[in-house]
């Protein structure tokens, strides 16, 4: 490749289509109380002790405000049961919270009904990448619901194990 080349990207994002990944939905607040989530595929566990964990998200996102101006978020990790949920948490910000599926949480943040986990996290850390952010969290508190399947994402779909390994 020439150096004034643009480099060809497609490899790299159809190569990361294939990998599957479990799904989160990471809730805040803004700073005027309004209840703010998205789906996130980076969620990864950073140590054990203490317990941190790591997320990536864009910068120009819409959730970005709140998490770059709070404290806590949380953390919730998804099952199978959560297909629509993760659908809803993906869609039109103005449809996200409608409805009954979550309630006011710890630091009054929207905590998701019917997720097999959850995790309260303090924001340790916001590293800023390009146009994107690595966000650290100290976990403080959490609680597990009923077991589930993992809910994967991968080649732009919400699959079971069971599913991806059919295909």
């Amino acid at each position: 490749m020439e150096p004034h080349d643009a480099p060809d990207l497609s490899a790299f994002k159809l190569a990361f289509r294939r990998h599957a990944a479990g799904v989160a939905v990471v809730t805040g607040r803004t700073a005027e109380g309004v209840p703010v989530g998205f789906t996130a595929t980076s969620l990864a566990s950073l140590a054990a002790v203490p317990p941190l964990a790591t997320f990536n998200m864009a910068r120009i996102s819409t959730a970005w405000p709140a998490v770059e101006h709070t404290d806590h978020v949380i953390i919730h990790l998804l099952g199978a049961r959560n297909r629509a949920l993760a659908d809803r948490l993906s869609g039109p910000h103005d449809a996200r919270f409608a409805g009954d599926h979550w309630v006011p949480g710890p630091h009054d943040l929207p905590l998701l009904t019917d997720v097999p986990a959850w995790m309260l996290g303090r924001i340790v850390e916001r590293v800023r990448v390009a146009d994107n952010a690595v966000v650290v969290v100290q976990i403080e508190d959490g609680g597990l619901g009923d077991e589930d399947a993992a809910l994967l994402y991968h080649e732009r779909r919400y699959l079971t194990p069971g599913e991806l390994a059919a295909e």
